[in-house]
């Protein structure tokens, strides 16, 4: 009971206060004045502003756009009144004829020649340089014959991309003309080349030649109807006898071998080509039974 009395004695004590203080603050005037300064520091209310939408400008008036390179393709207009489409020689049924890039020794001009439609071989590809281009230093001439198997100068420009090992590396042979002498209508020696497809696929070096496959360079040069693993497969020559680089397998969905030449001799294989071979001769067998 002393506690509830003591608290209804505050709250009357409080509430007398609270009516003394308003009374006060009326006889001073001043309520009215808090009321000014509440009406005065409220913020006003933010009047929507109306977004306006950016306007559509035609450019139908006026002319496209081109880089120079486009300009410079072809100003012939198509009979619908459009630019034509950009497309090969080959979808157009033209003859293919292009601008052999000449870098004879003795000569440092840069000297251009049309030539009809031939297959090239895959180790004479075109290659278009300029004149500052078409030129090594002495260290790296020296330096090219360092490693005969797959070469030690790498050469974005001049250097021919190995299918297998995918080194595009001047080749280490000292009688290349190409590789020494920059003689881009000369084969290079130190890569092979197949006489049925003439592509990229039957391009190997002379290290990747022998572990993967087995052959020597020398043979394939002598032998004017060599056939790479793709043609030899084509045409089933040899069972089994498949390209075992790591693109080819993957899409046959095999696992690439890696460094496999060290297993493949100590079973006994030649190459790693010879132990893909007998490994799926024998998974067919198995598959048979």
């Amino acid at each position: 009971m002393g506690r509830l009395s003591a608290k209804f004695d505050y709250e009357e004590i409080r509430n007398a206060r609270i009516l003394e203080n308003r009374a006060r603050l009326a006889s001073l005037g001043l309520h009215k004045t808090l009321s000014d300064l509440r009406s005065v520091t409220s913020p006003a209310k933010s009047v929507k502003s109306s977004v306006r939408k950016p306007s559509r400008i035609d450019y139908s008036g006026t002319p496209l756009r081109r880089s120079s390179r486009l300009m410079k393709v072809s100003t012939t207009e198509s009979p619908s009144g459009h630019d034509p489409l950009r497309r090969s020689n080959r979808l157009r049924g033209v003859s293919r004829s292009r601008d052999l890039i000449s870098l004879p020794q003795g000569k440092e001009d840069v000297s251009e020649k049309n030539v009809e439609e031939e297959k090239r071989p895959a180790n004479m590809p075109l290659v278009e340089v300029k004149a500052s281009q078409a030129q090594l230093s002495p260290e790296i001439m020296i330096r090219r014959c360092d490693s005969k198997s797959r070469g030690s100068v790498y050469s974005p420009i001049f250097g021919i991309c190995c299918h297998f090992c995918r080194q595009k590396k001047l080749c280490g042979e000292e009688g290349c003309k190409r590789c020494g002498n920059l003689d881009m209508n000369e084969p290079c020696i130190g890569k092979t080349d197949c006489s049925v497809c003439h592509s990229s696929n039957g391009v190997l070096c002379r290290a990747c030649l022998k572990v993967r496959y087995g052959e020597e360079m020398e043979e394939v040069r002598a032998n004017k109807n060599w056939m790479c693993p793709h043609c030899i497969e084509e045409k089933g020559i040899k069972l089994n006898w498949i390209c075992n680089s790591s693109l080819c397998l993957k899409k046959r969905s095999m696992v690439p071998t890696g460094i496999a030449i060290f297993r493949a001799r100590e079973m006994g294989y030649e190459s790693v080509a010879h132990l893909l071979m007998d490994e799926l001769q024998q998974k067919m067998k198995r598959s048979h039974c």
